[in-house]
């Protein structure tokens, strides 16, 4: 398998008033491992921004360090204008997050457990808790215990949601969900993260759901936010040649416009800006000739993209 990559996101500028998050130099390591190396990361601040990557690639990691929930080695985080870890008071209550894995107090009934946690921020929206428990179709009186995964993980997204929070956070909040229950949050999800000043960070295998929210795109691999694309920019300028029937195609190196080349088996992606697209056909098509493969040139979505770049 070969992949290279010649778009890593941009490098960090000054901070300004609109940035929900700046991430410079992180570095997390577990023993002798390291997770996360020299990431750089800037958010701004409004609309949703996808994080995805492949298994194991360091997602979790990245959202509990960007939290202050989990210590780093080494680099600086800032979240809504405050160094991570030292969130405190009223900026706690600007944040919400919904683990990959989670506790709700088993032995809690679910409207005694969003009553107690209701006492903890200034901003809770009780109206919306009642709406979502009655749209998502959740027992208020039922323990936590007798949920489903499916039940408690949307109970977690309620809790989330309830404080009005200025950056939630969600790690694959969809995972458990049914394809009803996940279309069901992503309408309710999509007002809400288009308000004025509310930032939204998903970390999400489905792409397409990505693509239902309007988000920036930032790709993780070998530690780092390798690839970045703004908001309603997913593939516009992108798009996608595909060499089939030989493993090794060998293209000029450094060709001006192509931004990656993942070959798995007999076949070769190849990630390119469409406004080099009229040379790179003709160089691609010639490669591809000479060693008896076959080209398709097609526009790019985003599960493409993940496989060429993630």
């Amino acid at each position: 398998m070969n992949t290279a990559l010649s778009s890593p996101a941009s490098a960090p500028v000054p901070s300004s008033p609109e940035e929900a998050f700046r991430i410079t130099g992180l570095v997390k390591r577990y023993g002798r491992k390291t997770v996360l190396d020299g990431l750089d990361w800037v958010g701004e601040s409004g609309g949703v921004i996808g994080l995805i990557g492949r298994n194991g690639a360091g997602k979790t990691t990245l959202l509990r360090a960007l939290l202050g929930l989990s210590p780093i080695d080494a680099g600086t985080i800032r979240v809504l204008g405050t160094e991570a870890g030292k969130t405190g008071g009223a900026a706690l209550h600007r944040i919400g997050y919904v683990p990959q894995t989670f506790d709700l107090f088993p032995w809690m009934k679910v409207r005694d457990y969003l009553t107690f946690t209701a006492a903890f921020y200034e901003r809770w929206d009780g109206d919306l808790v009642e709406r979502l428990l009655e749209e998502w179709r959740l027992p208020r009186r039922d323990k936590i215990t007798t949920l489903s995964q499916g039940q408690r993980q949307m109970l977690a997204i309620v809790r989330a949601l309830a404080p009005d929070p200025d950056l939630l956070v969600l790690d694959e909040p969809v995972a458990s969900l049914d394809p009803a229950a996940r279309r069901e949050f992503l309408v309710t999800l999509a007002p809400l993260v288009r308000r004025p000043g509310k930032t939204v960070i998903l970390s999400t295998h489905i792409v397409r759901d990505l693509e239902r929210l309007e988000a920036s795109l930032a790709i993780l691999r070998d530690g780092r936010i390798v690839f970045t694309l703004p908001r309603g920019d997913h593939t516009g300028q992108l798009a996608l040649a595909l060499v089939r029937g030989t493993p090794d195609l060998a293209l000029p190196s450094h060709l001006p416009g192509v931004l990656a080349v993942r070959t798995l088996g007999t076949e070769t992606r190849i990630v390119y800006a469409r406004e080099h697209e009229h040379d790179l056909s003709e160089v691609i098509a010639r490669e591809a000739r000479a060693r008896s493969g076959e080209t398709e040139f097609r526009p790019i979505d985003l599960e493409d993209l993940f496989v060429a770049l993630a």
